[in-house]
């Protein structure tokens, strides 16, 4: 598997997203603003990317767009303070991080999230999940669809697109992987879930990282 690369989504394939770290990005809005029970439902808003959203929120509720920096810093500040009192506890996917450890040092490694990247570290480094994936690190920062960010972070492995494989739990992340050309392996442990993944065009799917490992070495071969 040499000189090849797997691009990890975050949510939903490395982490569980937590209903206190959703709270976490919606108390700047109500705290500065008053705006309460904004959509938890994610697909709901036009581009699902953390950034685009925080947009959106602004720009439906007329507050001038410069207030997002204030929104992502108070956002990120947040965040951190309850990863570190432990109000908040990132949750690990079942065997992620031993596949993480298997796949160590015998390829690139990536992730591609919607969220905000610095979002997406707090949480990695509280699971010891972060090193791996450092030096190809790429998230909502630069707005876009999910195919965007994968574009962005697939350009940073420097390898040709059959050498490098994408695995992901949603719709926009099968759109991802096939737009891109690169491999796709859609991963959940809910089984609608992958039924929905089956039927957008995916070809190999997962509810377990043993067999998602299996997958990446199956893809990866030669």
């Amino acid at each position: 598997m040499a000189d090849a690369a797997v691009i990890f989504d975050v949510d939903g394939v490395l982490l569980e997203l937590t209903t206190a770290e959703e709270d976490a990005f919606f108390i700047p809005f109500e705290q500065r603003y008053g705006l309460k029970n904004l959509s938890r439902d994610w697909n709901s808003y036009a581009v699902r990317n953390d950034e685009d959203i925080i947009a959106e929120i602004l720009q439906r509720n007329g507050i001038p767009a410069r207030e997002r920096a204030e929104i992502v810093t108070d956002y990120l500040d947040v965040l951190k303070l309850r990863l570190e009192s432990g109000v908040i506890e990132a949750i690990a996917i079942p065997g992620a991080g031993d596949l993480l450890n298997k796949l160590r040092g015998s390829l690139q490694m990536g992730i591609a999230t919607a969220n905000l990247l610095s979002a997406a570290k707090f949480r990695l480094q509280s699971v010891d999940f972060w090193n791996p994936f450092s030096t190809n690190a790429f998230g909502a920062e630069g707005g876009g669809h999910k195919r965007q960010i994968l574009a962005r972070a697939i350009s940073s492995t420097g390898l040709s697109k059959n050498r490098i494989v994408y695995v992901g739990d949603n719709l926009n992340d099968v759109e991802a992987g096939l737009s891109n050309g690169v491999h796709f392996i859609g991963f959940s442990t809910n089984p609608g879930r992958l039924n929905k993944l089956k039927r957008a065009g995916t070809n190999y799917i997962s509810n377990n990282h043993l067999d998602t490992f299996g997958l990446i070495r199956h893809l990866l071969q030669g």
